[in-house]
C-alpha cells in the first residue's frame, strides 16, 4: 500500500514520465498540454522534492542518469497499466486497432499471406502490421510481438508459434558444388543480413572468423531473400522462409543450427483483450500448435 503523504505530486511525476518517453521538453510539453517550460519546472521541483537528479543537463542537451532512467521504467509501468485498465473500464480499448510487430523478413516470409484468413474471420478486427527490427513495448507500443529465440523474454508471457532452425544458405552460382565451405573460405565472400538484425555476424564472430571480403550488406528483410538468390551474398536465416528455394535448387544449404527453438508470440502478462486473444489463437492454429 502506497504511503500517499511521501509520493511526490502526479503532476510533476507525470511531467517526468512524459519527459523519459518524448526525450526533449518540447514534445514532452505537448503530449500532456503544457508548456516545455512547465515541464522543466515540474522536473526541477520532483527532483528538490527527492533530493536525487533525475536529469543530467549538458548546456541544451538533456539525458536521464541511472537513477531517472529507473523512475521512468516505474512510472511507464504503472501509467500505462492504469490507462489499460480505464480503457477496458469504459470500452475504449475494444475498438483499439490490434497492433503487431515482428521482423520484416517474418512478415513478408510467413504472416503477411496468412493475414487475409484472419481478416475473413475477424472483420470487426482492424489491424495495424509493424515489420521492424526494433522491440516494441507490450501494451504502450504493441499488442503482440512475433520474435525469433528461446521463449524467454522477463515480463511477458511467449508461446511458440513456429519451430524452425536457422540456416546459412547461398546461390549456387556463388558457391557451387564441390567449392569449400569452412568458414575461413565463406569469410572471404559477400554477407547479407536484415537491417536492424545482428544474425550473420553474430554467426561469424561464433564461429571465431571476420570478414576478409566486402563488408556487411544489410538490408530490408523484403529484399534479402531476392539478393541472396541473386547471389550477392550469403546470410542467416530462418529455414521456414527458405524451404522452397533450398527443394527447387535457387539456394544451397551451407549450414543448419537447430540450437535455438523458433518463433514465438510474445504478449504481456495477464489477462488479455479479447482482439489480442483471438489473433493469438488463430496464429497458433495456422502454425499447427493447436
Amino acid at each position: 500500500m502506497a504511503d500517499w503523504r511521501t509520493l511526490p505530486p502526479l503532476s510533476a511525476l507525470r511531467a517526468f514520465c512524459a519527459f523519459a518517453e518524448a526525450g526533449a521538453l518540447e514534445p514532452a510539453g505537448a503530449r500532456i498540454g503544457v508548456t516545455h517550460a512547465a515541464v522543466s519546472q515540474q522536473i526541477r521541483g520532483l527532483e528538490a522534492r527527492l533530493g536525487l537528479t533525475l536529469v543530467e543537463r549538458r548546456g541544451k542537451r538533456l539525458a536521464l542518469t541511472a537513477q531517472g532512467q529507473q523512475l521512468a521504467a516505474a512510472l511507464s509501468e504503472g501509467f500505462g497499466l492504469i490507462g489499460r485498465t480505464i480503457a477496458e473500464m469504459t470500452g475504449r480499448e475494444a475498438t483499439r486497432p490490434l497492433r503487431i510487430t515482428t521482423t520484416d523478413a517474418f512478415a513478408g516470409g510467413w504472416l503477411l499471406g496468412r493475414l487475409q484468413d484472419f481478416r475473413t474471420r475477424h472483420p470487426g478486427i482492424d489491424l495495424v502490421l509493424d515489420p521492424t527490427p526494433d522491440l516494441r513495448d507490450l501494451g504502450t507500443q504493441a499488442d503482440v510481438a512475433i520474435r525469433f529465440g528461446k521463449g524467454r523474454w522477463p515480463g511477458a508471457e511467449a508461446r511458440l508459434l513456429l519451430r524452425t532452425p536457422i540456416v546459412l544458405v547461398a546461390a549456387p552460382r556463388l558457391v557451387p558444388e564441390g567449392a569449400a565451405t569452412d568458414m575461413a573460405a565463406l569469410a572471404r565472400l559477400p554477407w547479407l543480413q536484415e537491417i536492424g538484425t545482428s544474425e550473420a555476424t553474430a554467426y561469424m564472430e561464433s564461429h571465431g572468423v571476420v570478414p576478409q571480403g566486402p563488408g556487411f550488406l544489410s538490408l530490408p528483410g523484403s529484399l534479402l531473400l531476392d539478393a541472396v538468390r541473386d547471389g550477392q551474398g550469403l546470410t542467416v536465416i530462418a529455414r521456414a522462409f527458405v524451404e522452397a528455394d533450398l527443394a527447387a535448387g535457387r539456394l544451397r544449404l551451407i549450414h543448419e543450427d537447430s540450437e535455438r527453438e523458433g518463433y514465438f508470440l510474445v504478449t504481456r502478462t495477464g489477462s488479455l483483450r479479447p482482439a489480442v486473444a483471438a489473433f493469438c489463437k488463430w496464429a497458433l492454429r495456422q502454425a499447427g500448435q493447436i
